[in-house]
């Protein structure tokens, strides 16, 4: 006998947010210690995002994590718009980030260029940064 699924989605759901409560990364000498919550949390979130190499690690979801080894060798024209999509999509699959603005471009030297951008979250703004050699 095969398993009805008639009626099953038009039942009433309740969606439950998950709790922002996660271990600590210490980034000045790379250890894990206690627990960070809400805009602490966030922060951090935001950190590894940027900092992760999308659909380079098997250990991230295909989803987690920024696209930026292509934009090497890729006219400044097209870096910084590209970096600026490539942000705030990376950014919002994370349900406490509502929105991603306010992007500065910096080119400190020569095929380096430097994004700062604020995350608005539920807890708060986040400043953040992010340097990309293109």
């Amino acid at each position: 006998m095969i398993p009805s699924t008639a009626g099953f989605l038009s039942r009433d759901f309740e969606v439950e947010e998950q709790p922002s409560l996660t271990y600590k990364m210490n980034q000045k000498d790379s250890a894990v210690r206690g627990y960070t919550d809400e805009l602490e949390a966030v922060k951090q979130a935001v950190y590894k995002i940027i900092m992760t190499e999308r659909y380079q690690y098997i250990m991230y979801s295909w989803n987690y994590g920024i696209e930026l080894m292509d934009l090497y060798g890729a006219p400044v024209t097209y870096v910084c718009p590209e970096l600026k999509r490539r942000i705030s999509e990376a950014l919002l699959w994370d349900d406490r980030i509502r929105s991603v603005d306010s992007f500065a471009f910096d080119f400190p030297q020569k095929g380096i260029v430097h994004a700062a951008f604020t995350v608005h979250t539920v807890f708060g703004d986040v400043q953040a940064e992010r340097e990309v050699s293109f």
